[in-house]
């Protein structure tokens, strides 16, 4: 018997990690202090979005090159009793002053990468602001005491997020005030080393006490400014005070007995929701498409190739123009889109430019125990955003600027007073009496990567976490025939590939181009939360512990 039960074990499973599982909340992130943090909200009496904004904010102090206040967000909350989803988007836009014409006269033929002209509005604090005073139960302050202490005191940097902060340690050095805040007598943070930013507890505190007037109109903004007009940007004391984040209604499609959300442009959501739409036109899970056969493959990577190029043609910030997404968003759309992927040939000529990217975001996802459920993106767009911390802040300016292009009949042309393209997405899901709040991030990997994982869900059976874990292929560029694929699946199918005219480059089994996920679902029928934590970051899904 016990040489039957010890086979059984030995045959294993295709996931490393289990879904945590509770009838209390569950917070996911790329750090266990911020899932910690957002745990621990939940166990004072805060709901799903206290405990997101508590989340955040920690990711912010302890995961700096990625996300901050000096960044953008976007959110999807789902209210378990009204059974109603809410999307918001805070994205910034661009100073008034900078245009195309603006950039022209400095020499300018494309928009550069980093440096003050890339620094929209910071669009985060006014998010939370809007999420907190909607919906939580606790005050904004109570949500931030625990980043603001961690802030303060420090913490030991984890392992991946070291080596993060290693890559960037140039850039940093490029300007005085980064250098002086990010790095330790001149070197970026290595593991267990002990980081501590005292601005950024004093910016929070601020924030804690006056709320998001104390970022966009008080000193916080005075100091940004200063910081901007130095580096002689364009951002005046308007541009900030008038900024407002805005309330939209998320889109969605169907995929099997999924349905699945994502938010309107100014977000690049679409491009999932066409991919999956273009993939349910093949057979995928059934015999000959099995999960990391050539087959399947094929039509994912063909898929996406497609859905980027419409993403890259047709959208911008939808305000002042009209954009398609009803037809890009419809069946009839994708089947006519289908009809031209070529089962034994790669397209290496999709009509698309090229654009650059960025990767540095965080994604986090909470359900509470009375299944409401957030899902949060936050990003600074690039590594330590552009690169400028303003004096006396503790935080980077993000770079999502970057992103506008200064072709003038672009949808996503650079103009004052406007946002660019995102990448950043938050996901949702749902089936019967399920509901999932998901996400994966890194650049344009985005769409791509969540389409991915609602098929590893749909097609292929995986549970949550597995699917976190499943081998991705990413493809960052819009042309070519290059994709980028974890060196997990198979040789025989990397050959195939290569034979239909794929440009493979091969990566290890947990690669970070790939992004790193979080997941929360619960069963309305069972009252059980999952949770889920991609390996592929420092991160975990920790659930709330119930009180006495």
């Amino acid at each position: 018997m016990l040489i039957c039960v010890s086979a059984g074990y030995a045959q294993g499973r295709g996931q490393a990690r289990s879904m945590v599982v509770s009838r209390y909340g569950i917070v996911a992130s790329e750090s266990p202090l911020a899932s910690q943090a957002g745990a621990h909200i939940l166990e004072k009496g805060g709901n799903a979005v206290d405990a997101a904004i508590a989340t955040n904010a920690m990711m912010g102090v302890v995961e700096p090159m990625m996300n901050g206040i000096g960044g953008d967000l976007f959110a999807i909350v789902y209210d378990a009793k009204a059974n109603k989803l809410y999307g918001i988007n805070a994205s910034g836009w661009s100073p008034k002053g900078l245009t195309i014409e603006f950039l022209q006269k400095q020499g300018m033929k494309e928009m550069p990468k980093s440096g003050v002209h890339t620094i929209d509005v910071p669009g985060a604090v006014d998010g939370w602001q809007k999420l907190a005073d909607k919906f939580g139960r606790k005050k904004l302050s109570e949500d931030l005491g625990q980043a603001i202490r961690t802030a303060r005191e420090g913490f030991p940097v984890p392992e991946i997020t070291a080596s993060y902060w290693n890559y960037a340690a140039d850039k940093l050095r490029e300007n005085e005030e980064a250098a002086r805040v990010y790095l330790i007598k001149d070197h970026a943070p290595k593991t267990g080393e002990i980081f501590a930013n005292a601005d950024l507890a004093a910016s929070l505190e601020a924030i804690a006490n006056g709320g998001r007037d104390a970022f966009y109109k008080g000193e916080i903004a005075k100091k940004m400014l200063a910081g901007m007009k130095k580096h002689g940007g364009t951002m005046v004391e308007e541009d900030l005070a008038k900024f407002a984040s805005e309330w939209v209604e998320p889109v969605s499609t169907t995929y099997k007995e999924w349905t699945v959300y994502e938010l309107p442009p100014n977000g690049s959501g679409m491009a999932a929701l066409e991919m999956l739409n273009i993939m349910e036109n093949f057979p995928l899970g059934q015999k000959g498409y099995e999960f990391g056969s050539a087959k399947a493959l094929q039509i994912e990577i063909e898929a996406k190739k497609l859905a980027y190029a419409d993403l890259q043609k047709y959208i911008g910030d939808p305000r002042g123009q009209k954009l398609p997404m009803a037809k890009l968003l419809s069946k009839e759309w994708a089947a006519a889109r289908a009809k031209s992927i070529d089962p034994e040939h790669a397209n290496c000529n999709p009509t698309a430019r090229e654009m650059e990217g960025g990767s540095d975001t965080t994604y986090l996802s909470v359900v509470d125990r009375d299944g409401n459920m957030v899902s949060l993106i936050q990003s600074n767009y690039s590594s330590f955003g552009s690169g400028i911390v303003a004096p006396g802040t503790g935080f980077v300016l993000h770079n999502r600027g970057a992103l506008f292009v200064m072709d003038p009949n672009s949808p996503n042309a650079l103009a004052g007073r406007k946002r660019p393209l995102h990448t950043i997405i938050p996901g949702f899901a749902q089936k019967g009496d399920v509901r999932m709040a998901f996400g994966i991030m890194g650049g344009w990997n985005q769409s791509q990567a969540h389409a991915q994982y609602i098929a590893d869900l749909a097609d292929y059976k995986m549970n949550i976490q597995a699917a976190v874990e499943a081998p991705r292929f990413t493809k960052l560029t819009f042309g070519g025939c290059d994709v980028m694929m974890e060196n997990r699946f198979a040789q025989k199918t990397r050959d195939e590939l290569t034979a239909k005219g794929h440009q493979i480059e091969v990566l290890p089994a947990f690669a970070d181009n790939m992004g790193g996920g979080q997941a929360v679902l619960r069963d309305f029928m069972t009252g059980v939360n999952y949770g889920a934590s991609d390996p592929r970051k420092d991160g975990a899904a920790i659930p709330e512990q119930p009180q006495n």
